[in-house]
Formats: C-alpha cells, sequence, structure tokens
C-alpha cells in the first residue's frame, strides 16, 4: 500500500524525532553518569579543604584548649567537665540524625548541603566566643549552668555545620580517586590549621590576655570565630553539588536504621570513627597537662607543635599513594593506625627534658602516621553511601554522616570525661605541682594509652573490605539500575 505523500511526509518527520528523542534520552542518561563522575576543579578541592581548616579553628580549639580552660582559668572542676562531657553526648544522639535527615530534606538553588555553611557557620562562631567568655569569680553552681549552656549549643552549632560539609563531599563527585583526592585536600588543609592552631595559641594567649588568661582566651576566640564564619562561607561558595539524591517518599526512621545495619562496611567506619574520636581527642585533652605538668613547661607544647607540623603535611599527602597500593581505603586506614600506635608506644621511653632528639623524633614519625590515617578514615564514608545504595536502595548520605559524626563525639566524650575522671580521682589539682600518680596517668595517657588504642582501631579497619574493583562495579550497578528506571 502506499501512502500519501503528505501521510509519508508526516510519519517520516514522527519517526526523525522518535528517534531524535531517542538519541537525546540515550545522551541524557550518559550525561547525567559522566557529571556525577567527573573531575573536580581545582578551586573546589582547596574551598572543600578550607572548609575543614575552618572546623579546626573551632573544634580542634575546642578539644585541645577548652578542658583545661575550664578547670585552669573559668575555676571548675574536674568531676562537673567529665559529667558535661557525657551528658553532652546523650544531646548529640538526639540532634546528630536530626540534621543529618534535615540536610537530607534541604532542597534550594545551592543544593542540599552548602547552604547549612552559609547559615549556620556566623551563628556558631558567636556561640565559640560565648563559651571561651569565663567568669571565675561566679559562683560553682552559676559556672556549671553556664558551662552546660553554652557547650551544648556550641555542639549544636558544630553539627549543623559539620554534618552537611562532610556529607558534600559525596555530593561533588562520584569518581573514587576524585574523592580520595578532595580528602587529600581536606586532610592537608586540617593538618596546616592544626598545626598553625597549636603553634600559635599558647603564645597569643599571653600576648593578647597580658598576663590575664581569661582576657587572652577570649580574644583567642574571636579571632578563630572569624576565621571559622570566612573557611566555610568560602567552602559554600566554590563549590557544586552534582550528585543528586532521587525524589522519593518519606523514609521512616526504622527503615533507614534497618538499612544501615545492612551496611558492613560502613559499620566498620562508624567503629574506627568512634575509636578515633576516643584516642584523638583523650589524648588531644592530656597534651596541655603532660607538658604543663610532666615536662614542666607549657611552651614546649608550641615546640612540639612545630616540629610536627610537616610530618603531619607530608602523612596526610601520602594516602593516595598508599591507597594506589592497597586499592583499599580501610587497609590504608589500618596500616597507619598501626604505625602511629607503635610510634607513641616509642615516645612513652623518652622526654624533652633528657632525650629530646628521640622524643622529636617518635613524635613525628606518630604524627605523619596519623596524618595519613586521618585522609584515608574520612575518605571512606563516602563510598560506604554508594555501598548502602547498592544493598538496599536507600541513599541518605546525610543520615549516615550523623552516624559516623556521632561515633567520633562519643568517642570524644568517652576519651575526655574518663581522663578527667581519672586525674580528679587521683588528686588533680589546678595551677599545682601534681602528686606522682597524678603525673603518671598525664604521662600514660599521651603516650601507651593511646598506642593501645591505635592497635585496636587498626585490628577493627583491616575487616573493611570495600576495594576499589568492587566500588566501581557498585557504582556502575547503580547506574545501569537509574537507567532501567529511566527507560520503563
Amino acid at each position: 500500500m502506499q501512502l500519501h505523500p503528505k501521510m509519508t511526509g508526516v510519519f517520516g518527520a514522527a519517526v526523525c524525532r522518535l528517534r531524535a528523542g531517542q538519541k537525546r534520552s540515550r545522551e541524557g542518561i550518559i550525561m547525567d553518569h559522566k557529571n556525577t563522575d567527573i573531575k573536580v576543579p581545582l578551586i573546589s578541592k582547596i574551598a572543600y579543604g578550607m572548609g575543614d581548616v575552618g572546623c579546626n579553628f573551632s573544634w580542634m580549639f575546642v578539644g585541645n584548649f577548652l578542658m583545661i580552660f575550664y578547670t585552669d582559668v573559668f575555676g571548675i572542676g574536674m568531676s562537673a567537665v567529665a559529667g558535661l562531657m557525657l551528658f553532652s553526648r546523650f544531646w548529640d544522639a538526639v540532634n546528630d540524625p536530626v540534621i543529618g535527615g534535615l540536610s537530607d530534606k534541604t532542597h534550594t538553588r545551592w543544593g542540599r548541603y552548602r547552604p547549612w555553611l552559609l547559615i549556620a557557620a556566623p551563628l556558631t562562631a558567636l556561640v565559640l566566643m560565648l563559651t571561651f567568655w569565663a567568669h571565675p569569680d561566679w559562683s560553682s553552681t552559676a559556672k556549671i549552668v553556664y558551662m552546660a549552656v553554652t557547650y551544648c549549643i556550641l555542639v549544636l552549632g558544630y553539627t549543623c555545620v559539620n554534618i552537611p560539609y562532610g556529607t558534600l563531599c559525596g555530593a561533588m563527585t562520584q569518581n573514587i580517586e576524585e574523592r580520595a583526592k578532595i580528602n587529600t585536600f581536606r586532610s592537608v588543609s586540617a593538618m596546616i590549621a592544626i598545626g598553625i592552631i597549636n603553634i600559635i595559641t599558647v603564645p597569643l594567649i599571653a600576648a593578647l590576655g597580658k598576663g590575664n588568661d581569661k582576657r587572652g582566651y577570649f580574644l583567642i576566640a574571636v579571632i578563630y570565630g572569624c576565621i571559622f564564619a570566612a573557611c566555610h562561607i568560602f567552602c559554600f561558595a566554590k563549590t557544586k553539588e552534582v550528585v543528586e539524591v532521587p525524589e522519593k517518599e518519606k523514609t521512616p526512621l526504622k527503615v533507614q536504621l534497618s538499612a544501615v545495619v545492612k551496611n558492613r562496611p560502613y559499620l566498620i567506619a562508624v567503629a574506627g570513627q568512634f575509636l578515633f574520636g576516643v584516642t584523638l581527642y583523650g589524648r588531644n585533652a592530656d597534651a596541655l597537662y603532660y607538658f604543663t605538668y610532666v615536662e614542666g613547661n607549657q611552651a614546649l607544647f608550641s615546640t612540639y607543635s612545630l616540629f610536627i607540623i610537616i610530618p603531619s603535611i607530608i602523612g596526610a599527602a601520602c594516602f593516595p599513594v598508599v591507597f594506589r597500593l592497597t586499592n583499599n581505603k580501610g587497609r590504608s586506614a589500618s596500616l597507619f593506625a598501626l604505625l602511629t600506635g607503635v610510634s607513641m608506644f616509642c615516645m612513652y621511653l623518652f622526654t624533652v627534658g633528657k632525650s629530646p632528639v628521640l622524643f622529636y623524633l617518635f613524635s613525628c614519625l606518630s604524627q605523619f602516621f596519623f596524618s595519613g590515617f586521618n585522609t584515608a578514615i574520612y575518605a571512606i564514608v563516602p563510598d560506604c553511601v554508594e555501598y548502602g545504595e547498592w544493598k538496599t536502595g536507600l541513599r541518605n548520605d546525610g543520615f549516615q554522616y550523623a552516624f559516623i559524626s556521632l561515633g567520633n563525639k562519643i568517642g570524644m566524650a568517652i576519651g575526655t570525661s574518663v581522663l578527667a575522671g581519672v586525674l580528679g580521682s587521683f588528686g588533680y589539682v589546678a595551677n599545682q605541682q601534681q602528686n606522682p600518680a597524678v603525673l603518671a596517668v598525664i604521662k600514660h595517657s599521651f603516650t601507651t594509652v593511646p598506642g593501645v588504642l591505635w592497635i585496636i582501631t587498626a585490628a577493627v579497619l583491616f575487616f573493611y573490605r570495600l576495594n576499589k574493583k568492587a566500588y566501581n562495579r557498585i557504582v556502575q550497578e547503580i547506574q545501569e539500575r537509574k537507567e532501567s528506571e529511566k527507560n520503563v
């Protein structure tokens, strides 16, 4: 049968349009895949790293200096500080998952996670300043109430910044090597910031306070709060989210928790973060006590920090090399953790006064390996999100990062509260010569105790099995599922 020329033309045009539509559809699917597997621009990697600079000018300052500020400047007892650290984690257990869930549900033209940096960071900076505003002449009750209120609000503010910030990495690309590079920028930036904080803070307190530590701590908090806010605003401005979370109905909490339990690599990552928090923050809180009372000179803390800053940067930058050798981020973290623990054990044998060369040598080695671990442990998290989506069909980046953050904070609470509790039980007295038992606790808390915990951390992370080959297969299967759903 021969069609009328007009009908032939109409039919031919329709076929052409259909073919063109199919071609555009295929190209769109391919483009979607490319857009999530992209190479991240250098400026975005730098901006993401600057976000962690800001985090450390807040949280590492808190972790390293808040406890001794409370006991030796504010005049609050060790038992009250220990109680606060434990209580605040119950608060975290509530707000971390809530903020993680809210960030997943955020919809703006800037994305899901970046707007939190823009809004929450300046507000948190103000709370940081208030937290370090000492009132040593107040009554004990008033001090404890002020400490509890400001610290809990500070923790909430930091959660509102840090959970979206940490989740942002997974939204910037699905390329496993790009994520490793992004986290390397993050870790190198963090190590530089931590080194600067530890080197300059003690001298700045003295210089700005002019003999008044209360004034010195407050002015430092003002400066660091401004840096914290500025870094996150820059991170907001120069990063971009490209990995879209599919629109779906509200997922019940029970379903999300069930999905988390099925994600074995993620559970190992949470365990690693918990041990990381116990070890890192317990030791950091002890550091100023160690140099003040064991070595007898608080200024040595700045000298120590000066020695370890270069190994910190190099160690963080070495993670991609180790990852290429192991093809497994968890095994890389395990190796770094093991060597960190061994180095810290060796530090117990030496002091600055008697064996300065060997003390600083093993300090540098422990910091080198720790920095590599710090890069690896955070590089694991976005990959666990992909595994969870592949395993359960549910993608909830913010919710999962919330439990990573919670695990780290619970570890921090246990590390710092146990330290405070033990020091108090053995008779610690602020600004006085300490008894031999207290000195022994302080020294072991700086060397052998974290050494043991790092070795345990290495053993846990050794069982992380999500290697590069498995990850690439998982991402490919996720993309194939999405293509199938679009074609239905």
